[in-house]
């Protein structure tokens, strides 16, 4: 399976493989679609972490960008600026 997937691919077969699961009798089959959905989760939730601290770290960028006075050519700075206040957030 591909690597890097969208994760509103990951949340479409998650959601597609639990209405399979509730129409299937068999508790083999059941088990196994369930095993199959954690795994899917598990995928999910490090991309939904990512997409959620590029979204805060574009937000702070902009933010510190406005607060300069919106200049142009300093979006790399800002963004890094942005980046390490994320990080730094997170690790406490």
């Amino acid at each position: 399976m591909d690597q890097i997937e969208d994760p509103r691919e990951l949340e479409r077969k998650i959601d597609q493989a639990t209405r399979i699961a509730s129409r299937i009798n068999d508790p083999t089959t059941v088990e196994r679609l369930r095993a199959w959905i954690e795994e899917l989760r598990q995928r999910l939730r490090p991309r939904l972490e990512a997409r959620r601290t590029k979204q805060a770290i574009s937000a702070r960028a902009r933010e510190i960008w406005e607060q300069n006075g919106c200049p142009t050519d300093r979006d790399l700075e800002f963004w890094l600026q942005a980046e390490s206040e994320i990080s730094e957030h997170q690790r406490q």
